[in-house]
């Protein structure tokens, strides 16, 4: 094993002993084990001679001075969802460590370096994902957005965030502090947490960008009734129709996807809510969800027209109406094809071969790319999961990833250096 892998490594597993117990990783952002973890990470970065600083996002950024102000970003968050894994985000943060300690024992490097620990991506606490990158990125609203939210406890998010020293007028000002930074490039290493390499036995991916989302939430609407009374034939059954429509979105997704990673699409239908919902009466009405992912956005497009009309058969078939509400929704991000030839130079390098896989997970990296040139790599999830205490990399593709991202720096800062 590379002996800085090895490194990058033994502090994950310090890491994870000091912040993960019998339920997995507990670093959820804007609570105490979070603020442990910045700590530690801290005092890391503080051995190099380098004092972190917090921009008005609670974005945590550590800069090692180069000889052209110009900067190299390497980022990706520490914060976790309540029972994770001991990978997931922090992986790229450490990577990230590794790079500062090469550059800072071989001199001055030829531009700036910085480490960037993005503040709350998961959205774990609060439900609102990429809150730091998306606060620098100036598409973050945080009255309108972040608000009204709650956590389970009651707590909410104004006072969680004041107890971290950050308020929404404060978050207000990250855009200008990430504007000032003078960015050529913004490099992230993460954790597939998927099992698309583990199904092609590769260590290591190249990420050609992150798919785009539609999320929307569906109401089918008919008529209650008694389930002993009510014949089949004239019932307004607003459960089946949905039931029919998440079938459907399933054979929609099996339609777009191509045979290759980076042609695969995917919809989900993760919540459905059934009224009345007690077990003598046909439902009346019944609300689910859609996710539609794809790299592709007018193969999202056809997806999403696909679902509209799906959901109108569907309707039309058990006696209801239908109406559609838009919850969210992002665009395929693509990443830069420069920094792109890079990670597969450097991959092949490694491994030999470079496969290529878009990423259906969002990271922070889909929040530079209207900003900055973006590219990210993916070390195989074994087993394909995440969020969840069992997630987990073989040492040797953490090495392999690890030697590849390192790589990539190399290139990309000679690159702009220049």
């Amino acid at each position: 094993m590379d002996p800085r892998s090895a490194r990058v490594i033994a502090d994950l597993r310090e890491l994870a002993a000091l912040t993960t117990d019998e339920r997995g990783a507990q670093r959820v952002a804007w609570g105490p084990v979070w603020r442990k973890t910045r700590e530690w990470f801290t005092q890391k970065v503080q051995e190099l001679g380098i004092t972190p600083e917090r921009d008005g996002a609670g974005n945590l950024w550590s800069t090692l001075p180069g000889r052209s102000s110009r900067c190299l970003v390497i980022g990706s968050h520490l914060d976790s969802v309540p029972g994770g894994g001991w990978l997931d985000g922090c992986l790229g943060v450490i990577a990230g460590l590794e790079v500062l300690r090469g550059t800072k024992a071989a001199g001055v490097p030829a531009m700036t370096l910085r480490v960037v620990d993005w503040a709350d991506e998961e959205g774990a606490r609060f439900g609102r994902s990429l809150a730091g990158s998306s606060a620098s990125a100036g598409t973050l609203d945080p009255e309108t957005e972040l608000g009204h939210l709650v956590d389970r406890q009651g707590v909410r998010l104004p006072d969680a965030l004041a107890e971290n020293g950050v308020t929404f007028a404060s978050m207000r000002t990250a855009a200008a502090y990430f504007r000032e930074l003078d960015v050529a490039a913004y490099l992230e290493l993460h954790i597939e947490q998927g099992p698309v390499l583990e199904e092609l036995q590769e260590p290591v991916g190249v990420v050609l960008g992150t798919m785009g989302v539609e999320r929307h939430m569906l109401r089918f609407v008919g008529q209650a009734a008694h389930s002993g009374a009510a014949p089949i034939h004239l019932r307004k059954d607003a459960f089946l129709a949905a039931a029919e429509f998440a079938l459907a979105c399933r054979d929609i997704s099996v339609r777009h996807s191509g045979p290759e990673p980076k042609t695969r699409v995917v919809a989900t239908c993760g919540v459905v809510k059934v009224e009345p919902n007690f077990v003598t009466a046909v439902p009346g009405a019944t609300e689910i969800s859609i996710d539609m992912r794809a790299l592709d956005a007018g193969v999202l497009q056809q997806m999403y027209a696909e679902a509209r009309a799906a959901s109108e058969r569907a309707a039309k078939s058990h006696l209801v109406e239908v109406t559609w509400t838009r919850t969210w929704d992002i665009p395929p991000r693509l990443f830069d094809p420069t920094l792109l030839g890079f990670i597969r130079e450097s991959v092949r390098e490694v491994v030999g071969r470079a496969p290529e896989l878009p990423s259906g997970p969002l990271h922070d990296a889909a929040e530079m790319v209207p900003l900055v040139p973006t590219a990210m790599i993916f070390a195989q999830s074994s087993p394909g999961v995440s969020h969840t205490r069992i997630e987990d990399t073989p040492e040797p593709c953490l090495d392999a990833s690890i030697q590849a991202f390192l790589r990539t720096v190399d290139k990309a800062v000679r690159h702009y250096s220049n």
